[in-house]
């Protein structure tokens, strides 16, 4: 019996013909690198359970920007961390507030640079939870008023786009109407729609302080067993005035990525979120895996399952190796 006239190894015989017909392709342009901007001046405080990630200062946070727009990375979003919390998180919404100080003075010093915010009051609140408080109950409607202030905030400060993560329902709208309504038109909104209760964000509420007191956010954030819920919150993200929607977190939510691409073929980004980047971290340190490979590995699957942006601690360091 003669031999099969295909054989797929002749195009894997070497680095040059692997390249030719690689299938997905990362880029730096697919990168976005979160941010945690602190009080301070000349603060770089390192999180301890995200290794080479820190709390910086928003003059320490000015440099790290210089560092992201010199590596080609086209954008970064910013969590802040106030210098004091109350129950209604006006640190989230204040002319003054840190991520508010932190916008003006990167437009001002890397104007280039896409600044994004994140946009959620679990940063700002003293008992870490999404929204206002009520007998022991997020409540939806009053948290509106309270993002679509911190929204106006950010943007009247010089952000580019705003990215809502709090999980209320009709946030999107709400935002999308005050915008328009002090024509602010032009501004993006890119939405968290297929926010999970995960998890894997155990080393970002040690990053942010954002711990809950009590409780959790399983009332407000989705249950990971859903998947057709998954596209009912896109589609009603859409509807209301998303540019671009979000699945979080990516590696263990590569089908959800998958559905939510193949479904509405929009703009999609994907949050390769802190406890996804520690485990990769932590494994490399000990020396049981190959970081750098497994880390590239990685963020080609978010890109292969769908998405068009990646948001990832590992940014600057992927941009370095493509």
């Amino acid at each position: 019996m003669p031999f099969p006239i295909h054989r797929p190894r002749r195009l894997r015989s070497n680095d040059t013909l692997r390249r030719m017909v690689r299938e997905t392709r990362l880029s730096v342009d697919d990168l976005i690198y979160p941010m945690f901007i602190c009080p301070g001046e000349g603060v770089r405080e390192p999180i301890g359970a995200m290794p080479g990630v820190n709390q910086l200062s928003v003059d320490q946070g000015v440099e790290e920007c210089r560092e992201v727009a010199g590596l080609g990375i086209p954008a970064v979003i910013l969590f802040g961390i106030p210098e004091s919390k109350d129950a209604a998180g006006t640190g989230a919404y204040a002319d003054d507030g840190i991520v508010q100080q932190a916008i003006r003075a990167i437009k001002q010093n890397v104007p280039d640079l896409m600044v994004i915010t994140d946009v959620c009051l679990c940063e700002y609140t003293d008992h870490g939870h999404c929204g206002v408080i009520k007998d022991d109950d997020v409540q939806n409607d009053p948290t509106l008023q309270l993002l679509v202030k911190t929204s106006l905030s950010h943007v009247h400060a010089g952000a580019d786009m705003v990215a809502p993560s709090d999980m209320m329902d009709g946030r999107i709208g709400a935002i999308r109407t005050a915008l328009d309504e002090e024509n602010l038109t032009h501004i993006p909104i890119m939405a968290y729609s297929a926010k999970y209760a995960s998890a894997y964000y155990g080393p970002f509420r040690e990053a942010a302080g954002s711990t809950p007191q009590f409780g959790d956010r399983r009332s407000y954030q989705m249950d990971p067993p859903n998947t057709n819920e998954a596209l009912r919150e896109v589609e009603m993200d859409l509807e209301e005035g998303a540019d671009i929607v979000m699945v979080k977190p990516a590696l263990a939510y590569l089908d959800i990525i998958q559905r939510v691409k193949s479904t509405f073929e929009v703009p999609l980004a994907a949050y390769n979120v802190s406890g996804e980047y520690a485990m990769i971290k932590a494994a490399g340190q000990m020396g049981w895996i190959d970081e750098d490979r497994v880390m590239m590995e990685s963020l080609v699957a978010i890109k292969r399952a769908g998405a068009d942006l990646i948001l990832t601690y590992f940014a600057k360091d992927a941009a370095k190796l493509i």
